[in-house]
């Protein structure tokens, strides 16, 4: 509990230095929730600040190596675990596509990028992971983007309240690849 509490404050300082950074006033909710269940509360309040954070990157998240890093993210969030059964990829495949700020490109490529990597993962896990953290290290030229992959990656990971360690794992990972600091994350 204590994590995600420092989690979210983490996410906020990171959602008000990036508004002040751009001069715009931004609509920093800090996610919903009656915070009676202080864990379950804290992770959807987590997902729902960097959800916020994202939405108001979404003018600067246009770039193809953010669109292909984000596809190989969410592919490793999905297959962390080793495998990835249809029901999950599909699951993970609607969230790619309701996703405010992926919207800014066609569903077609999104979905081609996502299913190539976790195909890729799924027939041999080290090789699809090791392409897909190439992929994924493109993204580390612009710090913008790259924070926004990790939080597109978190996004995914906590949408269904719970974090894996597997998951956690991929994030670190990813962090480390895109040179963002796991702390930032609490990971």
């Amino acid at each position: 509990m204590a994590m995600w509490d420092r989690i979210k404050d983490q996410a906020k300082g990171l959602q008000q230095q990036s508004q002040g950074a751009r001069g715009s006033g931004g609509h920093g909710r800090s996610g919903s929730g009656s915070g009676s269940r202080a864990g379950g509360s804290s992770k959807a309040q987590l997902v729902g600040v960097l959800k916020s954070q994202l939405a108001t990157l979404k003018t600067e998240l246009k770039s193809g190596s953010y669109r292909d890093a984000s596809m190989a993210m969410c592919a490793l969030v999905a297959a962390a675990d080793g495998s990835v059964d249809p029901a999950e990829r599909q699951h993970v495949e609607s969230l790619i596509l309701q996703n405010d700020v992926l919207k800014n490109f066609p569903p077609e490529q999104l979905q081609q990028r996502f299913n190539k990597h976790v195909d890729q993962l799924t027939f041999n896990f080290q090789q699809g992971k090791t392409e897909a953290m190439q992929e994924i290290a493109k993204a580390a030229k612009k710090p913008v983007e790259a924070k926004a992959v990790v939080q597109t990656g978190f996004v995914v990971a906590g949408a269904d309240g719970y974090i894996a360690p597997a998951e956690e794992q991929v994030l670190r990972e990813a962090c480390a690849a895109l040179g963002v600091s796991p702390q930032e994350f609490g990971l």
